[in-house]
């Protein structure tokens, strides 16, 4: 008698609400390799990094977005919502989790303040294979051809290869047409950072608020990072890890 093979358990989560465009296309990649349950946000959660909700009860209900997979917004964060997932929604750790697609980029030091890498990360840390998916598009029209077909080679490799229990990837994928993508870089995280500015302006009772903005600098002139690749038409995949510790200046400071 023949064994029935495993089909792994695949959760899916994200940072722009459980009704993005992105998010459905991801479900749609995924879903040919095992079987999908999506835990995602009710509300965009864009820039809360790793940020989780301490201060009031978290509401888990059932949706109907995504055809017979089994889905529920959350309340809460992207780390809230692969929390619940594994704690309440399945019960067990999934054998894989995908987050995204994130409309807008989060390579280099984007990553830092990301809910689509935070997601990831945080299953990471409990030992599930992870990716984050973003594209370099912000429009709630965009066409996402590319960003399926480069999930679906990263996605692939990630199911059929031996990994670490904690592999996580950070992958961009750049707004270009399909002819003119030249394919997938393994890269570093660039040296990079945002130059804000918070605009004052006064309201009708004449009190003063403030809008962030500010300028993304590229400092990092190297040909093997994220920012090099999205720039010259190829997506990026960073392998990425959650210990901080700078090792180097670990081996030079004497206290």
């Amino acid at each position: 008698m023949t064994k029935k093979k495993h089909k792994p358990t695949i959760l899916i989560t994200n940072d722009d609400g459980v009704t993005a465009p992105g998010i459905a296309a991801l479900v749609e990649v995924a879903k040919q390799y095992g079987e999908v349950v999506v835990v995602a946000p009710d509300t965009p959660q864009s820039g809360m990094g790793h940020a989780i909700t301490l201060g009031r009860p978290l509401r888990l209900n059932p949706v109907k977005l995504f055809g017979d997979i089994e889905a529920y917004q959350c309340s809460g964060t992207p780390v809230d919502c692969v929390k619940l997932a594994v704690d309440k929604v399945l019960g067990k750790k999934p054998d894989f989790c995908f987050s995204g697609i994130n409309h807008g980029s989060n390579a280099s030091i984007n990553i830092i303040y990301s809910g689509t890498m935070s997601a990831a990360m945080e299953a990471s840390f409990e030992g599930i294979p992870a990716a984050g998916f973003s594209f370099l598009d912000f429009s709630f029209n965009a066409d996402f051809s590319l960003p399926q077909q480069v999930a679906n080679e990263v996605i692939h490799h990630m199911v059929h290869d031996i990994l670490p229990k904690q592999a996580l990837y950070n992958v961009n994928i750049p707004k270009i047409d399909l002819d003119d993508f030249k394919g997938i870089k393994l890269c570093r995280q660039a040296e990079a950072k945002w130059n804000e500015n918070f605009l004052e302006r006064k309201d009708p009772m004449g009190k003063k608020y403030y809008w962030l903005t500010g300028e993304f600098v590229n400092t990092d002139k190297g040909k093997d990072t994220d920012i090099w690749a999205l720039d010259h038409n190829y997506a990026s995949v960073v392998p990425i890890q959650h210990d901080l510790t700078n090792h180097d200046l670990l081996k030079k400071i004497k206290l």
